[in-house]
C-alpha cells in the first residue's frame, strides 16, 4: 500500500510560501484518490444579514497554514493515517440558489464516488442541504449534530425555500436525517417568537444551548450527544457563529454569549470513536474578521473534524 502523501515540509519550505491549500496538503489532481477530501464552496447568496462568506474557503486555507500534522487532542497523525487532499472548490452560480444547491450536490457526489468522506469549508448554510443529499445517498438517513447560533429550521425567508436559514428543515421534509438523531448544540439569542421552538422540536430536533455547555460542562454535553447518536452515521455541520463573537468576529450574523472555541473542540474532540461519514464549517466571513481570529478558529475545527475521520478510517482499515 503507498503511503500518504502529507503536508509540504514546513523545515524545507516557510509556511508563508507555496500554495494555500488546506494545512499545506496536496491537491487532489496531485494523488489521483484520496481517503478524506477538504473541499470548499465559495457561495453566500443564502444570507439573510451580513454577506461575504463566499471568502471564506480561502481564508480558512490561508489560516490553515500554521497546522502541524500531528494532532495530541486526538493521538493522531491524520495526514500519515489516511491520504488526505485538498479537491479545491465546487464553482456554483452565485445569482440562482437553486441551481447552485444542485451543482454542489452533484459535485459532492461525484467527489464521494471513490469512498472519499468530505469536510467542506464554507460558505453560507445553505450548502448543508445538497451536502446532507449527497450523503445519503451513500449512507441512508444520517444523524446530524448542528453547532450554531441559530436553529436553521425556518420555513422560508422572503418566501424564499433555499437560504442559510432553512437547510435541516428542508433535510428533514426530504428524509435525509434521521429524526431520532439531530440535535443543535450553542444555540441562542432572540427568536422570533416561540413557535419557532415548537416548530423545531416537532421536526425532531434536541436543543443543548450555550448556557447549557456553560452550566452543564463539555464532558456531560458530549456523553448525553453520545447518547442521542448511538452507532448511526454521523454527519457534523458547524457554523462558525456557534462561536462568542470574541472568538469569531468574522461571521454573518453573529449573537452574543456563545461558546469558546476551546469549549467547540473539546465537544467534538468528545466525538472520537462516532461514524463520522461528513462534515462542514460554514459563514467565516472575513470581512469581519480580524487578525484572523475566525479564520484561524475554523481552520482547527476543520483540523480536528479531519482527524475524526482518520481516526474512524484507521479503525476500518485495521477491521
Amino acid at each position: 500500500m503507498t503511503e500518504p502523501r502529507g503536508p509540504v515540509d514546513s523545515s524545507r519550505v516557510p509556511r508563508f510560501a507555496g500554495p494555500a491549500t488546506f494545512a499545506r496538503l496536496p491537491r487532489l489532481d496531485e494523488v489521483g484518490r484520496c481517503d478524506v477530501a477538504v473541499v470548499g464552496v465559495p457561495f453566500d447568496s443564502g444570507v439573510s444579514y451580513r454577506p461575504g462568506a463566499r471568502f471564506g474557503p480561502s481564508a480558512v486555507r490561508e489560516a490553515s497554514r500554521l497546522l502541524r500534522p500531528y494532532n495530541p487532542g486526538l493521538d493522531v497523525s491524520p495526514f500519515a493515517a489516511l491520504q488526505v487532499a485538498d479537491a479545491g472548490d465546487i464553482a456554483c452560480n452565485p445569482f440562482n440558489i437553486g441551481e447552485a444547491v444542485e451543482t454542489i450536490e452533484h459535485a459532492a457526489t461525484e467527489l464521494q464516488e471513490g469512498g472519499a468522506r468530505l469536510v467542506t469549508i464554507g460558505g453560507d448554510h445553505t450548502i448543508a442541504l445538497p451536502l446532507l443529499r449527497s450523503v445519503a445517498k451513500r449512507h441512508g438517513p444520517v444523524a446530524l449534530l448542528h453547532f450554531d447560533a441559530h436553529l436553521d429550521t425556518w420555513d422560508t425567508y422572503f418566501g424564499a425555500e433555499y437560504t442559510h436559514g432553512t437547510p435541516f428543515r428542508r433535510a428533514v421534509e426530504e428524509g435525509i436525517l434521521d429524526t431520532e438523531a439531530v440535535g443543535h448544540v450553542g444555540t441562542r439569542g432572540p427568536l422570533y417568537g416561540k413557535q419557532d421552538l415548537d416548530d423545531d422540536q416537532r421536526l425532531g430536533f434536541g436543543i443543548m444551548t450555550s448556557a447549557d455547555v456553560m452550566r452543564r460542562g463539555v464532558d456531560e454535553i458530549t456523553d448525553a450527544l453520545r447518547q442521542r447518536i448511538g452507532s448511526r452515521p454521523l454527519y457534523v455541520s458547524i457554523d462558525i457563529d456557534v462561536l462568542d463573537p470574541a472568538h469569531a468576529p468574522g461571521t454573518g450574523t453573529p449573537e452574543a454569549g456563545g461558546l469558546t472555541s476551546r469549549e467547540l473542540l473539546e465537544i467534538l474532540r468528545g466525538l472520537a470513536g462516532c461514524d463520522l461519514v461528513g462534515a462542514d464549517v460554514v459563514e467565516v466571513s472575513p470581512a469581519y474578521d480580524h487578525a484572523e481570529i475566525t479564520s484561524v478558529a475554523a481552520s482547527h475545527v476543520a483540523y480536528d473534524l479531519v482527524s475524526l475521520l482518520a481516526l474512524s478510517g484507521s479503525e476500518e482499515k485495521a477491521s
